[in-house]
């Protein structure tokens, strides 16, 4: 690599020129969701030792507010909330890390994350609770109309035939209510967050955004959980809601589904919206989460955002981690995080990368914990060759017209058994044996016909 004489600045146009002047809030805080909207992945489970290492790994790399768990919907999860409470407690987490439970708009679910939080030891004042509710009509009347029916009261019978707007006014009191339980009981953080929020009349978004607000919310959570959110969309939902509610706290919380995710979330908080909210990997339902790695590198490098005491140089080490727990590994070419993403191979690179990285490359693999490479192949050039002798210090012990020859001839020969390779491989066996293993991460359908009849087994003997 040569010394560049004139500053980098000067060669290149950086990309903050067209990206300066957004509404960033003063301080962006990064909101974890791995533990919980991350395994909701298809196949994904982690134990509660599993989720306590994860929790320390995003302590130590800086985040901000770390979804734990979901308290009614297992035990796993009330363990994990304990351990992740107690190592906390113990100095092991972060004492500012803030820790959130979610729970569905149910005195039951609340009353379990509180107590769960009780049993580990923890005042509900240092513990968060996000409640669950929804905003779309869509969802409304079709997905939580029964619920709303018989919170009512109302016949289950009217379903269909009860107008939209009653669903939305029952909405209004089942969120309302639930909140002033969740304060009343001392939570530190009341969230409240609308299922669906991205195809939602804006007018009701802001109605039930208030009332959420008066009732005892103390952070709202937009979510666009379908991903169908774009950037004209965000530019569309978050400002009238960040004027309505000034100085109060909102969460961009945006799945992946159409790979706008990250930007997205970057121009929520180019809005005012003060919390990230993302998974480690982008693992999640569907196509995902936003990412971690893809929203604090395109903050940094991309907005000249960079985010004090975030451990940047870990993002590599937090891919690993969710690999090995999750048994899902991530593309090769993940922007920043995959294993391909600082390798070379194509000679004009390899070539460019020689003189000076920033010819091919702008993300530094030192800051995100990455290794760079050069890989041998087809579409390699003497360059790679010459590097990779010099690595083994064997360049040194030619002189240089024979070291000329020797790259050429020893290139020749690589391109010559890769083409070979190429067409004589079969990967039909390694793909099967991927999606074989991604489809018994769950429990496949011959294990669940198993599971059937030993429970009618059992069941049959008990009635005897």
């Amino acid at each position: 690599m040569i010394e560049l004489r004139e500053p980098l600045q000067h060669l290149v146009r950086q990309p903050v020129e067209f990206t300066q002047g957004k509404n960033f809030p003063r301080r962006i805080h990064i909101y974890d969701e791995t533990l919980r909207d991350g395994e909701q992945m298809p196949g994904v489970a982690f134990s509660p030792d599993q989720k306590l290492e994860l929790a320390a790994l995003l302590s130590d790399m800086g985040v901000d507010v770390l979804m734990a768990a979901f308290p009614a919907s297992s035990e796993s999860d009330r363990e994990a909330l304990r351990r992740i409470l107690a190592a906390r407690r113990s100095g092991r987490l972060r004492a500012d890390l803030e820790i959130m439970t979610i729970a569905r708009a149910t005195r039951h679910d609340i009353s379990v994350a509180a107590e769960t939080a009780r049993e580990a030891g923890a005042d509900l004042s240092s513990v968060g609770v996000l409640v669950l509710s929804t905003a779309s009509d869509l969802h409304l009347k079709y997905k939580l109309g029964r619920t709303l029916l018989k919170y009512k009261g109302a016949p289950e019978d009217d379903w269909l035939s009860r107008p939209v707007e009653w669903y939305r006014r029952a909405n209004l009191d089942l969120i309302t209510d639930h909140l002033a339980y969740a304060a009343q009981l001392g939570f530190g953080t009341v969230e409240f967050a609308s299922e669906d929020a991205s195809r939602a009349s804006t007018d009701y978004l802001l109605e039930w955004a208030r009332a959420c607000r008066a009732a005892g919310g103390t952070r709202l959570c937009f979510s666009d959980t379908c991903g169908v959110f774009t950037p004209e969309a965000v530019d569309a939902y978050i400002p009238p809601l960040v004027q309505a509610l000034p100085g109060f706290p909102v969460t961009a919380h945006f799945h992946n589904d159409f790979g706008l995710g990250a930007i997205n979330t970057v121009r929520a908080l180019g809005h005012g919206a003060t919390h990230a909210s993302i998974s480690a990997c982008g693992i999640g339902e569907r196509a995902g989460n936003t990412s971690i790695h893809q929203v604090v590198m395109v903050l940094r490098d991309l907005y000249g955002v960079e985010l004090p005491n975030f451990a940047y140089d870990r993002l590599w080490d937090l891919r690993r981690a969710v690999e090995t727990y999750s048994g899902i590994p991530i593309q090769p070419h993940e922007p920043i995080i995959g294993h391909n993403v600082f390798a070379h191979e194509s000679g004009m690179h390899t070539a460019g990368i020689a003189i000076h990285p920033a010819i091919y490359q702008t993300i530094d693999q030192d800051v995100v914990g990455g290794e760079h490479r050069f890989v041998l192949g087809k579409h390699s050039g003497k360059a790679g060759v010459l590097h990779a002798l010099a690595e083994h210090g064997l360049s040194a012990e030619l002189p240089a017209d024979v070291l000329d020859k020797v790259a050429d001839a020893v290139l020749d020969e690589v391109k010559s058994r890769r083409e070979r390779r190429a067409a004589e491989a079969d990967f039909g066996a390694y793909r099967e044996a991927y999606y074989a293993h991604l489809t018994g991460l769950g429990v496949p359908e011959p294990e669940l016909l198993e599971i059937f009849r030993d429970v009618t087994v059992a069941a049959s003997q008990e009635s005897m």
